[in-house]
């Protein structure tokens, strides 16, 4: 191929959250996937109301931010505050 070898070791991490609407905006459900190199490592569901490590190491991390008041209520209020206020009106398909 023609990737050099600096290229090889590159590694990415990112966040990927999913927003579901159920009856509108009545019901808002949120899904944050957290992935490094294309493995998903941990996520939190606002339905289940904690993260869920997929690795060894998404277990720690889960452990950790589960433990943490801070980014629990962050992760809690950020359905209300972040996908509740875009007022989407729904359409159809």
């Amino acid at each position: 191929g023609w990737l050099c070898a600096a290229l090889t070791a590159v590694f990415q991490e990112m966040v990927k959250a999913e927003c579901h609407f159920t009856n509108g905006t009545e019901k808002v459900r949120l899904v944050a996937r957290y992935i490094y190199n294309r493995q998903t490592y941990a996520m939190f569901d606002s339905d289940v109301g904690h993260f869920v490590g997929f690795t060894h190491y998404g277990e720690k991390v889960a452990r950790n931010w589960n433990n943490n008041p801070d980014i629990m209520e962050d992760q809690r209020t950020s359905v209300d505050s972040s996908f509740q206020s875009l007022q989407i009106a729904p359409s159809p398909f």
